[in-house]
């Protein structure tokens, strides 16, 4: 194919454009005209394909020179796919299985071909639809504190994570979406935002004119920019993961970036927050969803228990970095110093998270990009009621991170506000 001149693919010239490329004839069919295309591309960003032959099956991902979502006039650059790239091959090496194999990679078509996961579905549409799966809560802990401790300061060759951070410093413009889409939009009027009117307008006004909240947003925005320590995924939601039964995998992570660690499991732990909430808004008579709502918060807390207990043996197994060398504490036989240092980092990483997690859950109800979770309930009065308890959830976990002593306290508070009828 041409890799001079970008054009979208589509499911008619897909075929024609990629049939000569070896890895995918081997992956697929070696006819290209029997190959069958499936555009299935549903996301803010991107084209996505299925494509099926007599071999097998591939998905082919293309980025836009645009945001899909709202169109050419918001432009993108293509280069988003190179950060993309990367990020899925340093994951797939710092925790081996839990993202998709990468077949092939265009730089200048901004072109990834990638494993089909089958018979996986998008983990957030398996929760709306009520489906309680039994791995995702340990596997999603595991991969949090294997690629976040894999990508830092604490286990890297300093070198290394240097250069890697000059290499993703150049994701800017998906950088600036998050910068101003998650932390400053919803707390103004801005162009783009939405929500449930006019049912929030009374609490929407409440929360632009909370000082103590937004405050706090730029304090939690100031962290996201500032806090290099690690490789984050920088978009990790329920929508950015594939399950089924048995197996986990996380995709598109086109968001990478060097950040704070505590951001991916905060923005993660936000979205099962928020399908809590959501679903009394999908439940009926036949489909009592009481028993999910209990499946929800102990996955909270199995994915934040997970990823301590992870997070603290890859510090006693793997802290071969530059910060809180053996040299100064193991070696000179003062195993508790070392302790010590992991419970700092671990309790700094715990409030850190709470805050990006109670702005991520504003950002999904008052801004551009809104969940499923929420938008699939067609009545808007119950839609707004449970909109309000994660607004109200959102709130307290910014403002209060620092007096939040255990996630015990948030189910508390979830469930307290989950019992409230909010007029």
């Amino acid at each position: 194919m041409d890799t001079q001149v970008f054009a979208a693919l589509s499911a008619e010239t897909l075929p024609g454009r990629l049939g000569g490329n070896t890895i995918l004839k081997e992956k697929i069919g070696d006819d290209s005209a029997r190959w069958e295309v499936k555009e299935v591309g549903d996301g803010n960003l991107n084209l996505v394909f299925i494509v099926t032959g007599e071999k097998g099956a591939a998905i082919v991902k293309q980025a836009l020179p645009y945001v899909r979502l709202v169109g050419e006039s918001w432009p993108l650059p293509l280069k988003r796919s190179y950060f993309e790239y990367h990020a899925l091959i340093r994951q797939s090496a710092r925790d081996p299985g839990m993202v998709p194999e990468i077949f092939f990679f265009d730089a200048a078509q901004a072109i990834i071909a990638m494993e089909y996961l089958t018979p996986h579905v998008i983990l957030r549409r398996a929760l709306i639809d009520g489906h309680a799966l039994p791995k995702i809560g340990r596997d999603l802990g595991l991969f949090c504190a294997r690629a976040l401790f894999r990508g830092s300061d604490f286990s890297m060759v300093t070198r290394d994570k240097k250069a890697d951070m000059a290499l993703f410093a150049d994701n800017v413009e998906l950088c600036d979406i998050t910068e101003n889409l998650v932390f400053s939009d919803p707390y103004f009027d801005a162009t783009l935002n939405r929500h449930t009117s006019p049912q929030l307008d009374p609490l929407v006004a409440e929360l632009r004119r909370d000082r103590d909240l937004k405050v706090e947003a730029q304090r939690l925005k100031h962290l996201f920019s500032a806090k290099a320590e690690t490789l984050c995924h920088g978009d990790l939601h329920t929508g950015s993961v594939m399950v089924t039964e048995e197996e986990t995998r996380v995709i598109d992570p086109e968001f990478a970036f060097y950040g704070p660690i505590s951001f991916d499991v905060g923005m993660l732990l936000a979205n099962f927050w928020m399908n809590y909430f959501a679903q009394s808004g999908h439940e009926s008579e036949r489909d009592a969803r009481a028993g999910m709502r209990t499946y929800l918060l102990d996955t909270v807390e199995t994915i934040w228990e997970t990823f301590r207990a992870e997070f603290a043996n890859l510090w006693r197994s793997e802290r071969k970095g530059i910060l809180y060398q053996a040299s100064l504490f193991e070696d000179q036989g003062d195993l508790l110093g070392a302790e010590q240092a992991l419970n700092i980092v671990l309790d700094e990483i715990y409030r850190e998270m709470l805050g990006f997690a109670g702005i991520e859950m504003h950002r999904r109800i008052l801004g551009l990009a809104h969940n499923a979770d929420f938008e699939t309930i067609a009545d808007p009065n119950h839609r707004a009621a449970c909109e309000k308890k994660a607004l109200k959830l959102g709130r307290h976990l910014a403002v209060n991170r620092h007096r939040i002593h255990s996630l015990k306290d948030v189910r508390a508070t979830a469930e307290r506000l989950e019992k409230e009828t909010l007029a």
